[in-house]
């Protein structure tokens, strides 16, 4: 199945957002320890957390670096050929990841749906990051409707 692009070829992919509690950049290989660690530590809270319940991720049982590898590199071809974006959210003293936000397709052409977590311990910025990214969506980004689980 090929997926269609979910933005114009002509527009510029943001690359980061950043805000005086944290760093958006696209998730990728790169991330795969501190993303491993950062979910698996949080499981039940991002199992809680909107747009979550009944996804199936994260996996009760957590997964291998390898296996979570091959799910960063999916995200990054993705992002590639702008079909999803998933950013890793970052800590801005130290760039150490501490949630993820993943853009994909929505229920209706020129929508998009969101989903973030945050890790348990910083709990605390679900709603600063929900509220700084749909100000980011409607000013820097080309949708019609935007669809942010919770």
């Amino acid at each position: 199945m090929t997926q269609e692009p979910l933005v114009p070829e002509d527009f510029d992919v943001p690359r980061e957002l950043r805000s005086a509690r944290f760093r958006l950049e696209p998730l990728g290989p790169q991330h795969n320890t501190a993303d491993l660690n950062a979910w698996t530590a949080s499981i039940d809270h991002i199992k809680g957390t909107p747009g979550f319940d009944g996804w199936g991720w994260p996996p009760d049982d957590g997964l291998s670096a390898e296996d979570n590898l091959v799910d960063l590199v999916r995200h990054a071809d993705e992002f590639d050929r702008r079909v999803a974006f998933a950013y890793t959210v970052l800590r801005p003293q130290d760039d150490d990841v501490i949630g993820c936000l993943y853009l994909d397709p929505g229920p209706r052409p020129g929508s998009v749906a969101v989903r973030s977590w945050v890790r348990a311990d910083v709990a605390e910025l679900d709603t600063i990051l929900r509220n700084e990214v749909r100000k980011w969506l409607s000013t820097a980004w080309p949708f019609d409707e935007v669809v942010y689980a919770g």
